[in-house]
């Protein structure tokens, strides 16, 4: 099991940078062996996919919309994982969503069990 809390959302301008933070609470199986990722989701649509790094090597792949401005990482020793956001846009302006699952990642949203509650980023023009 393993309990996601996010934070470092808020308003921002267009071109500005934020960073998320997910920390992970886990119980049984170890940290590193969670593939976490986070999609976002705006008014009137559906999830999609920005970021996932895997399990053990922390290869990230990235959703084409925010591919070359964020990044993701993880720090496997605090159980956090970050997406670094850079060169935001309106479009960027969505409720976004720390995830995780055990094994291989994933861009499919439907393949992750785990949630957290969601962390809210806007971005004026």
């Amino acid at each position: 099991q393993v309990q996601l809390v996010e934070s470092g959302g808020g308003l921002v301008q267009a071109g500005d940078s934020l960073r998320l933070s997910c920390a992970a609470k886990v119980t049984g199986v170890t940290f590193t062996n969670y593939a976490m990722g986070w999609f976002r989701q705006a008014p009137g649509e559906g999830r999609e996919f920005v970021a996932v790094v895997s399990q053990r090597t922390g290869r990230p792949v990235y959703g084409d919309s925010v591919k070359d401005r964020f990044t993701i990482s993880r720090d496997n020793f605090k159980n956090i994982v970050y997406l670094q956001m850079n060169t935001l846009a309106p479009t960027d302006t969505a409720v976004y969503y720390c995830v995780a699952k055990i094994g291989l990642s994933s861009p499919n949203f439907a393949d992750y069990k785990f949630w957290g509650q969601g962390t809210q980023v806007t971005v004026s023009s």
